[in-house]
């Protein structure tokens, strides 16, 4: 891309920063990204150790560096693009693990139940019962509730991108969440019971 005389190959990093945040033109963004996403590859490599989640992280941060590089002084690109990448990354680790916990509690709460039951011992065709009556009480919830019990436990999603994808306030994800598990509690003592 040609500006006069000047392609952007020709121009520094500080130059093209302090272009961006004058005109928010991605092209230039663009040009910079490119001489560093090398790097930004490698340092995702380091932290997540698993080639297909450091290469979904690579446009993610480019995004990122749309709203983040008019935010901030940068000294040293570089460094600054190294930092935001290592906490990215981070970041992704955290929520990884928040989406592991989340996943135990649900089984560890589901385990509970079933070992709370009265009359309930752990026989292959009691437990398969116990996952029919589960079912069926999950098809009586409303759509909204099934929906995002569906996301949140079986698809291990957060909660924003739960309401990324179903259009919805991420305080209405969990409130349908809550009153789902409620629902469900209530339905499963119940249709239990008859079963046992």
């Amino acid at each position: 891309m040609r500006i006069g005389w000047k392609t952007y190959d020709d121009w520094s990093d500080e130059a093209l920063v302090n272009r961006f945040v004058e005109t928010r033109d991605l092209k230039v963004l663009g040009s910079l990204y490119e001489r560093y996403m090398h790097l930004v590859l490698g340092v995702c490599m380091k932290y997540l150790q698993n080639r297909e989640d450091a290469r979904d992280a690579v446009p993610h941060i480019f995004e990122k560096l749309i709203t983040e590089i008019p935010r901030h002084e940068i000294g040293t690109f570089r460094s600054w693009l190294y930092v935001l990448t290592k906490n990215h990354c981070l970041m992704e680790i955290r929520s990884e693990k928040s989406r592991h916990l989340k996943k135990e509690a649900w089984e560890i709460s589901e385990r509970s139940f079933m070992e709370s039951g009265p009359e309930l011992h752990p026989l292959d065709e009691e437990n398969h019962e116990m996952s029919r009556v589960l079912q069926k009480c999950m098809e009586q919830l409303k759509r909204e509730q099934k929906q995002c019990i569906r996301l949140f436990y079986y698809e291990d999603r957060s909660y924003r991108e739960i309401a990324s994808s179903l259009d919805m306030e991420e305080k209405k994800v969990k409130s349908y969440i809550q009153n789902g598990k409620r629902n469900l509690k209530i339905c499963m003592e119940k249709n239990y019971d008859k079963t046992g």
